[in-house]
């Protein structure tokens, strides 16, 4: 679909969002914060993601206008051995009782550690003695 033209939703209307949406549906954590102190923290389901905001299902409704941090397991693993966190740091746009959605300000990739790399157990040496 090229910028010219415009979709069309399902109830009629034109579609206002410019970023392309993933539906992408994982577990996200959620972090609503005051100042530098956490104001509340729930969970939720991702329901679609773009370069520009997010949408996800919430225990509460939140606050319009206050900023949040989110944490997501990323579904690809970096060198298909590594599991990555999404985290992002946005401000809720808008929330109803079915979720909310949060324009995206930054974000980072965090990886989780490697799901194939095992630290070698260190063997202690075995001394055998003769006896006799």
């Amino acid at each position: 679909m090229s910028t010219q033209e415009a979709k069309i939703l399902k109830n009629g209307e034109r579609e206002r969002r410019i970023k392309r949406r993933f539906q992408i549906e994982q577990e996200i954590r959620y972090k609503m914060l005051y100042g530098q102190r956490i104001a509340e923290t729930g969970q939720g389901k991702t329901g679609n993601i773009s370069s520009g905001g997010v949408w996800f299902t919430t225990e509460n409704i939140l606050t319009a206008g206050m900023p949040v941090e989110l944490s997501m397991s990323w579904p690809v693993l970096l060198n298909d051995s590594c599991p990555m966190k999404l985290m992002i740091y946005g401000c809720v746009i808008r929330s109803s009782d079915k979720g909310a959605a949060v324009a995206i300000e930054r974000y980072e990739f965090r990886t989780q550690g490697s799901r194939t790399f095992h630290q070698p157990v260190a063997q202690t040496p075995v001394e055998l003695r003769m006896l006799g």
